[in-house]
């Protein structure tokens, strides 16, 4: 009897030690300041990571970074490899079919960006006949590919948007399409005050380009009504506003 009370101990205990093992939060592996991206010591730092810390802490989670690819993201959630997304993903209705979305912590329009001398506009009648660089499996992705593809003399995609960037600079490109925040970070570099400007902000669909930002987990996981209450909490409390001022001059969450 001894035996089976040792036993059933040490499995309870074995059981809450993987029942506390730590969420793997998969991060886009390549940079994407000022969201997420590696220092030189190879932690992850930016707004995204400062944002999880205080949500992670206000919903009493165990949480890890783990970058991942980008366009496997999705598969690596749903497959059980990571137990949640944050990596400025949109919520989109597609994407919405396969996971679960938190609700939104930040929304932003959408930019493009082109040389320093160049007169090309945000819209199809600007990009007509026009090289245009896009990150793939984006929303921004789809949204070009809607919009200027037809038009376009080419639409070319990049596993990075670093690399879309830096094309742009090179002058294989017309112009790229991205986040305004994070064509800004880039445009703030000095590689970007030398080649670049933005174009302006596409005109919005939210049908594509998503409600916001939001938290993705796999469908009907519990972890998504801590995160929708953490994410409360701290705009009400005042840490997101904290944050957000340690990275950016203005609001990000938007309407």
């Amino acid at each position: 009897m001894k035996k089976l009370v040792l036993a059933a101990v040490a499995a309870l205990a074995f059981g809450t030690a993987v029942a506390a093992a730590p969420l793997k939060i998969g991060v886009a592996a390549e940079p994407y300041p000022p969201f997420t991206s590696p220092d030189a010591s190879g932690n992850w730092v930016g707004w995204e990571v400062d944002f999880l810390g205080a949500i992670c802490k206000q919903a009493a989670l165990d949480c890890v970074i783990t970058p991942t690819a980008w366009d496997g993201i999705i598969p690596a959630l749903t497959s059980g490899q990571i137990d949640i997304i944050m990596s400025s993903m949109s919520i989109t209705a597609e994407r919405a079919k396969t996971i679960d979305f938190s609700d939104k912590y930040y929304n932003t329009p959408a930019m493009v960006m082109v040389a320093k001398d160049s007169t090309i506009t945000p819209d199809a009648a600007g990009l007509t006949g026009k090289i245009v660089g896009v990150q793939v499996s984006t929303t921004h992705e789809a949204y070009t590919q809607k919009y200027f593809a037809p038009v376009a003399q080419e639409v070319k995609t990049y596993q990075t948007q670093d690399e879309a960037n830096q094309d742009l600079a090179a002058g294989r490109l017309d112009a790229v399409m991205a986040d305004s925040i994070a064509l800004q970070a880039f445009l703030d570099s000095d590689a970007g005050k030398a080649c670049c400007k933005s174009a302006g902000n596409v005109k919005s669909d939210p049908a594509i380009l998503g409600a916001g930002v939001g938290f993705g987990v796999r469908k009907g996981d519990p972890v998504l009504a801590k995160l929708n209450d953490a994410i409360k909490a701290v705009r009400a409390d005042g840490t997101y506003a904290a944050i957000t001022a340690k990275y950016f001059p203005f609001d990000i969450y938007g309407e």
